[in-house]
């Protein structure tokens, strides 16, 4: 086995602790705890991430999943301590990472099969890379909110409980991060499509090529966009706004770490 596939099981196992406290977590606060396991987690993914070769941007699937996992999880704390009800997240969003770092591992050897060139990129690219990891994570976030949303809805209806449904944050509270969260993903998406057609303009001299990649984006933002002018005009929300979310994080998803899973691993 490849030093590659080590420093990612490392990492995956830094992670679990974390995954595990939130699913079990007995306290109403963000104790020191939380934050103890979240920077563990949060080191650990930037281990896989940077250890392989720190001086190249890395394009791989596997990769692009660290980045991903790496960047959700900076956000996440970010935000846990500004907003008071989204660390309670946790309970679905760690997990669900882990999840993401189990397949990040299981491919942590394909290679990329559009590298980007050694050295630090041009201040465009960069700019576009940091839209398109913040994009997914909030797009993430929002995700994970509306799940929470599902989630609590269902237990109401049913009017069962659990130790991981106690964790989550109230309907109208996970409703609320999912709108702000929402809001974020638009503006960054939209700098990062905006960036992407500058890029496409330098290397192509077309302002839109329809990749697969950029038809999903193209897709997951208007979704976003039509669901925040909805809310705004109808006030949709609960289920009906929830699955939307869903749509919308299933079109990004296919657009940034699926069309790499595609190229890299199934036609490489």
């Amino acid at each position: 086995m490849s030093g590659t596939f080590f420093l990612n099981l490392a990492a995956l196992i830094a992670m679990v602790p974390a995954a595990l406290a939130a699913l079990r977590r007995r306290t109403d606060r963000r104790d020191s705890l939380f934050w103890l396991l979240l920077a563990v987690a949060l080191a650990g993914a930037l281990v896989a991430l940077l250890g392989r070769t720190p001086t190249i941007w890395q394009t791989g699937f596997g990769p692009t999943l660290w980045v991903t996992i790496a960047g959700t999880i900076l956000l996440f704390g970010c935000i846990s301590a500004l907003m008071p009800n989204a660390w309670r997240l946790s309970a679905l969003l760690l997990p669900y990472l882990v999840i993401l770092g189990v397949i990040a591992t299981a491919w942590s050897s394909a290679p990329g099969t559009h590298p980007l060139a050694a050295g630090t990129p041009p201040v465009w690219i960069q700019i576009h890379i940091v839209s398109a990891v913040l994009t997914y994570a909030f797009t993430t976030l929002a995700a994970v909110a509306a799940a929470a949303v599902l989630v609590r809805e269902r237990t109401l209806r049913r009017k069962q409980t659990s130790a991981m449904t106690r964790a989550l944050p109230s309907v109208a509270d996970a409703e609320q991060l999912q709108l702000t969260f929402l809001k974020w993903s638009a503006l960054v998406m939209g700098l990062g499509l905006v960036t992407g057609m500058g890029l496409q303009v330098l290397t192509t001299g077309s302002a839109l090529v329809l990749e697969h990649k950029v038809l999903f984006a193209l897709l997951s933002f208007a979704v976003i966009v039509l669901l925040l002018l909805a809310h705004l005009r109808t006030g949709v929300r609960g289920r009906r706004a929830a699955r939307l979310v869903m749509v919308a994080y299933l079109l990004i998803s296919l657009g940034f770490p699926g069309v790499k899973f595609v190229t890299d691993i199934l036609v490489a």
